[in-house]
């Protein structure tokens, strides 16, 4: 109902009225005074609102106002950035990492694509790029979780679904730890029980060569080791600067770490040839020319072999301390994979048995750090980063300097110091997780050599690929041959011809490598490393996959 109608109905009834005619002057005079009230009231309404808010004018006078205001705000606020590419640390930017490079971040696009359901020439991104062995489907050792899992939450211990064994490591553990909880800091070199094991592991592995708990440092996986242990050697500038030989091909991690800490980068060649064996003629050719231009002082080493897979005979070895005696340098062994070995003919040999085997004169003097991890062998516990490093003929001041370096970063991880321990400390004959333990081992091993097999037979029937005997390691690394309408459409796309090469093979089939530029190589050869992580029938199809890719590659570009 209109207003006006409520209030003259209103007045209509009011208790005054005598009658209809009686009440008109009266009703007419009550309804030209609502009309004025409500004309008052909507000009009233009228002048609070402009007292309140801008018309039109006003508004156009605000907003300026708001904007300069805003322009004055943004001129404070988008002051330069003080970190930019030019003023960031250039060690950092310098460092490169192939194993998550451009292709992985490719794959990471492609997979998102797929997600949303846009159509490719294939389902699914394998990627075949990193160790990863969980990741490709590998179970976990059983003893090895039921372990860690006791020492996570010891309320299991008193669980009848758990063995007896597995309870006695982890409350030998827990007694290590403060508090008996995985949730302290440890001491800075590590548990001191799980040191403890780790130098009896060693002492069996070698023969009962002598090993000093106070000598093992855990680790945040192995390349945390590396990186600290190299982190001391740095020294020097200009022509004084420490030189650092690696194996070419390499595993990134050292080139990487090189160029955080603005070392010198000394390359020493694998023989491809020879089944990539390390020839002493080469080192010494490698540091003789190293010599002009910085301190070479440090000699890595990685055996078995990450990305070519060789394992590195006694006698190799022997002429490789003899190497470093001679010439002084601080040898790293890298030796994560010494549980992978399929090779009948190969037998995995540590650097610190060899050099003490040596005599006297060799293990008093030749400084060694030797490195072992989780993530690798048989375990694949990569997400834990359990690892350890063994430091022998250190400086004793020194030793007080790494371990000062390590306590910065407090401890590793307590959960990976634990898995560390239970890879040197499985089960033994006459306990009760031992038949399973050694089942599960074994299938694993036995799982990675008929596919080490299978990939260098496979990939040596393709035209155009040769791949040298896996020995070792969880990788092959092929050479590839590129036609030169293929190198040129390479540099067409501003990519070195292998990363070309790979990232086509991406695209087209959803298999993720690592370009061989990624890792070294001899100029003008061509390669990429794939990890036979992989289950044996989907390793079948990646390598059925590759093949035809291949060849389709070669008919394209020839």
């Amino acid at each position: 109902m209109h207003r006006f109608a409520v209030l003259t109905k209103q007045t209509a009834a009011s208790p005054g009225c005598k009658g209809p005619g009686s009440c008109r002057n009266g009703r007419r005079n009550v309804a030209l005074r609502c009309i004025a009230s409500l004309v008052e009231g909507k000009q009233h309404q009228q002048r609070f609102t402009q007292r309140t808010r801008p018309g039109r004018e006003g508004l156009v006078r605000w907003n300026s106002a708001a904007k300069a205001s805003a322009v004055k705000i943004n001129e404070k606020t988008s002051r330069e950035k003080i970190l930019t590419l030019e003023s960031m640390n250039p060690q950092v930017k310098a460092v490169e990492y192939a194993v998550r490079g451009p292709i992985v971040l490719k794959a990471g696009e492609i997979e998102k694509e797929l997600r949303k359901g846009i159509k490719k020439p294939f389902t699914e991104v394998i990627k075949a790029n990193i160790g990863d062995a969980h990741a490709m489907g590998q179970q976990p050792i059983t003893f090895l979780r039921q372990v860690v899992a006791l020492c996570t939450y010891p309320n299991l211990l008193d669980s009848p679904s758990f063995p007896e064994d597995s309870k006695k490591r982890a409350r030998r553990i827990l007694q290590g730890c403060g508090g008996n909880s995985l949730g302290s800091y440890s001491a800075s070199q590590g548990v001191n029980c799980i040191r403890e094991d780790v130098a009896a592991y060693i002492e069996r592995r070698d023969g009962r060569v002598p090993a000093d708990p106070d000598n093992i440092y855990l680790t945040t996986g192995a390349s945390d080791g590396i990186a600290t242990i190299l982190k001391i050697l740095v020294s020097g500038g200009g022509k004084s600067r420490t030189g650092v030989m690696i194996p070419i091909p390499q595993y990134p991690l050292y080139s990487a770490a090189i160029s955080e800490l603005d070392a010198i980068q000394v390359n020493y060649y694998l023989d491809e040839e020879n089944c990539w064996a390390l020839d002493v003629n080469e080192l010494r050719r490698s540091l003789n020319e190293a010599k002009a231009y910085c301190n070479p002082k440090v000699l890595c080493i990685i055996n078995p072999g990450n990305p070519t897979g060789q394992v590195q005979s006694r006698k190799c070895i022997e002429d490789v301390i003899h190497f470093a005696w001679e010439e002084q340098l601080f040898l790293l062994a890298d030796e994560v994979y010494q549980d992978n070995i399929y090779s009948e003919e190969c037998q995995f040999h540590s650097f610190k048995k060899v050099l003490y085997e040596m005599g006297p004169e060799y293990y008093s003097n030749v400084e060694l750090a030797s490195f072992h991890s989780t993530s690798k062998g048989y375990m694949g516990e990569c997400g834990y980063r359990g690892g350890y490093m063994e430091v022998i003929n250190l400086h004793p001041e020194i030793k007080g300097q790494l371990v000062k370096l390590l306590s910065v970063r407090l401890c590793p991880p307590v959960s990976g110091q634990a898995a560390m321990d239970i890879v040197v400390n499985p089960p033994v004959p006459g306990e009760e997780s031992y038949a399973q333990f050694i089942k599960e081992k074994e299938s694993v091993l036995n799982n990675l050599a008929q596919k080490a097999k299978l990939t260098e037979d496979m990939f040596n029937k393709v035209p155009g690929i040769h791949c040298n005997p896996l020995q070792g390691a969880m990788y092959a690394f092929p050479r590839i041959f590129i036609p030169s309408k293929g190198i040129e459409a390479a540099k067409a796309h501003k990519m070195a011809p292998d990363l070309f090469y790979c990232m086509k093979l991406l695209e087209e089939t959803g298999i993720c490598v690592v370009p061989g530029s990624g890792f070294g190589q001899r100029e003008g050869s061509y390669h990429f490393r794939m990890t036979i992580l992989p289950p044996v029938e989907k390793l079948k199809i990646v390598l059925e996959k590759v093949k035809d890719f291949h060849i389709q590659f070669l008919e394209e570009y020839a």
